[in-house]
C-alpha cells in the first residue's frame, strides 16, 4: 500500500494505524517541500520503524503498491488521477475540498481502475448516509432539513465534505434547500449532525468522532476490499455491502 499526503494529519495516522494492523505500507509520499522527506515513515508517524522513508517520488511509490490511499491535496488530485490510472493501481481518494468539475476525471480514470471517492472513510459516518437519506425519503416535505458540522481550526474547506456528503444523501430522495451551519475551532475531531425539523419536532441524527483513528482504521479497510475489485467507481456503502436508497 502507498499513502500519498503521508506527512499530514490523516497520513501518519494511516502510517501508524497500518503499523497496528500488520497492513504492509511500501510507500508513503509527501509533498516535495515536506520537512518529512527522508525520515523513516513509522517514526514520523510515532510508532516503530518500518524501514520505508518518506519520498516525493510518485513514481517509484506506485511500482510497488497494489493500492494507493490518498489524503493530500486537492491541488494534487487530478495529477495523481492519471498517474494511478495510467499504472492501473487502485485508488481510494479520502482528499477533500476537490475542484469543480473533478468527475469527469473520476470517470475517465474509473474506466482503468478501482476507484472509492470518500468524504469520510468512518464506517459510522457511511451508515449515517444511509440513514438520513432514509429519513429524507419518509418524512413529508414541509420538514426543514439543516446540517450542523464541526471541526478544529485548521481544516480548510467548509462546509465539511461530510457535510455535503449528507446534503447530496438528502438531495437525491427529496427536492428543497438544506441548510449547513459551520463550526471551526479547537482541535475537534470531527462532528455532523443533520436535523430533520417539522412542527412541534424534530429529528436529530448524528455522528461524534474523538480519534482520528478511526478514519485510518476505515479507510484501510476499504482500501484492502478494493486492491480486490475490477475497474469501476465504488464508495464507502459498496465496502459494507449497504445498497443505495437513492
Amino acid at each position: 500500500m502507498a499513502i500519498l499526503g503521508g506527512a499530514g494529519r490523516m497520513g501518519r495516522a494511516l502510517v501508524a494505524c497500518a503499523a497496528g494492523l500488520d497492513v504492509a505500507v511500501t510507500a508513503v509520499v509527501a509533498s516535495a517541500h515536506s520537512a518529512a522527506l527522508g525520515q523513516d515513515a513509522g517514526e514520523m508517524a510515532g510508532v516503530r520503524r518500518l524501514g520505508v522513508a518518506v519520498s516525493s517520488d510518485l513514481t517509484a511509490a506506485l511500482r510497488g503498491a497494489q493500492v494507493v490511499v490518498d489524503f493530500s491535496s486537492p491541488l494534487a488530485t487530478r495529477n495523481h488521477l492519471e498517474q494511478c490510472a495510467l499504472a492501473r493501481v487502485p485508488l481510494l481518494l479520502g482528499t477533500t475540498g476537490l475542484p469543480d468539475g473533478i468527475d469527469a476525471d473520476f470517470a475517465r480514470a474509473a474506466e482503468r481502475m478501482p476507484l472509492l471517492v470518500a468524504a469520510n472513510t468512518s464506517l459510522g459516518i457511511t451508515l449515517l448516509l444511509d440513514l438520513v437519506q432514509r429519513a429524507a425519503r419518509a418524512l413529508p416535505g414541509e420538514f426543514d432539513v439543516a446540517i450542523c458540522e464541526a471541526h478544529h481550526r485548521a481544516k480548510r474547506d467548509a462546509p465539511s465534505g461530510t457535510a455535503l456528503a449528507l446534503g447530496d444523501a438528502v438531495a437525491a430522495v427529496r427536492a428543497g434547500d438544506v441548510g449547513y451551519a459551520v463550526v471551526r475551532g479547537g482541535d475537534i475531531v470531527g462532528e455532523h449532525d443533520v436535523q430533520f425539523i417539522g412542527a412541534g419536532e424534530r429529528l436529530t441524527l448524528g455522528h461524534r468522532a474523538t480519534d482520528r483513528a478511526i478514519f485510518a482504521r476505515g479507510a484501510l479497510q476499504a482500501a484492502v476490499w478494493l486492491a480486490g475489485q475490477a475497474p469501476g467507481r465504488y464508495t464507502m456503502s459498496d465496502v459494507l455491502g449497504i445498497k443505495s436508497n437513492a
